[in-house]
């Protein structure tokens, strides 16, 4: 469902070639005696005159009329060193960053125009440059990762379809028990396919949403999909009643699917799904927050780790030459994979979240919170930059 919490970041520690890249994008400005770096569609770094090494903080003012983006770049390859996005017109941002010896220029990128790169300024004096610095990512490196990840979705929602429709055909039958079962196989299915669920739409809310803001509660007409048909089955609603849910779940799923090869998944999407879905496991399955009745959340949770992995995987060629840490992240996934696993009952059902021991939720608590803060570096590092 929609559970994503966006929200603006105010700095982000990336891993990359080296050390690690911290990405600022401050809303103050610091005090003076910094110097001001000038921004416009016509000139760009200009009052950088006393390149020095070590840690420092550049003002980076924007005299132009268009918002803009700046970047601190090595001029040879572009590996990035600092960014400062959405400087608004006649505003002033930060960068903080610490500089070792070499060669470094800003790149300013303005709305609707091409980047332009200023002159050059040598930082000696220092130690040798060792990071931090990540190659920036183009859009057109994305669409490799984009078209894989999409052949992964279509091919879940192949698999959806046919879930959903041995579900609907149990609910049918009233056999409760065995919709119970075909319940969770359906909607596992739908967890697995972590990143995609901005680019559904209104079929996400529809298919997935909660009851969470609507007038009626789970009453409300508008509560429908998965957790609507869970509220049923677990608290006892009639069987025939349930039928018309069922329905309406497996033809919302057919409509997804036949119009996702229509649908675009935003390149943005991919590294920050990476570290958001796992992020919306602490938030909603590990509190309970998503449950209606089944206490299948630690289920839900090993199948978002499972989406993770998925979009891991598609981004691995891209990863792997600029996060030094990739393997950290995968024996965490392994980690939080083992965790998860071990709450699960030895006749294949799940302990539900709100009957964990105290030692049992920390820990689950402990490795998930683990893998989103190895995961947080993805999104910066996978964010499509301009940079010509």
């Amino acid at each position: 469902m929609s559970r994503w919490i966006p929200g603006l970041v105010l700095a982000v520690v990336l891993v990359g070639a080296g050390a690690g890249i911290v990405v600022w994008r401050s809303t103050s400005a610091a005090a003076g005696g910094e110097p001001v770096i000038t921004v416009s569609r016509s000139s760009c770094g200009e009052g950088w005159t006393d390149p020095r090494p070590g840690a420092q903080t550049f003002q980076l003012h924007n005299t132009d009329a268009i918002t803009a983006e700046v970047d601190l770049i090595d001029p040879a390859t572009g590996t990035v060193f600092g960014e400062v996005e959405g400087i608004g017109s006649g505003t002033t941002r930060t960068m903080q960053v610490e500089l070792g010896n070499g060669s470094y220029a800003f790149r300013c990128a303005l709305e609707e125009t091409d980047p332009i790169t200023g002159p050059s300024a040598t930082v000696t004096g220092g130690t040798e440059r060792s990071g931090p610095a990540v190659v920036p990512v183009t859009r057109n490196d994305l669409l490799g990762p984009l078209r894989d990840y999409k052949t992964y979705v279509g091919t879940g929602l192949d698999s959806l379809i046919a879930d959903t429709d041995a579900l609907q055909n149990t609910v049918h039958a009233q056999d409760r028990a065995g919709a119970e079962r075909a319940w969770l196989t359906a909607h596992l299915a739908y967890e697995r396919l972590g990143a995609a669920y901005d680019a559904f739409g209104d079929s996400d809310g529809a298919i997935n949403g909660t009851a969470d803001g609507l007038p009626g509660g789970t009453t409300d007409p508008g509560f429908t999909g998965f957790h609507r048909l869970e509220n049923g089955l677990w608290h006892n609603e009639d069987m025939p009643a349930l039928a018309a849910v069922a329905d309406r779940l497996d033809a919302d799923v057919h409509t997804l699917r036949d119009g996702f090869d229509d649908l675009q998944v935003d390149p943005n999407d991919l590294g920050l799904r990476a570290h958001e879905i796992m992020e919306n496991t602490l938030q909603f399955e590990l509190t309970g927050r998503a449950d209606y009745g089944s206490g299948t959340g630690l289920a839900t949770a090993l199948a978002n780790l499972d989406g993770t992995r998925a979009v891991l995987n598609v981004l691995r060629p891209l990863l792997t030459p600029r996060l030094p840490q990739l393997s950290d992240v995968d024996n965490w996934i392994d980690r939080t994979d083992r965790a998860l696993r071990a709450a699960q009952r030895p006749d294949g059902s799940w302990t539900p979240v709100m009957l964990l021991t105290r030692e049992q939720h920390e820990k689950i608590d402990g490795d998930v919170s683990g893998l989103v803060e190895r995961l947080a570096p993805v999104a910066a590092i996978t964010e499509p930059r301009r940079v010509s």
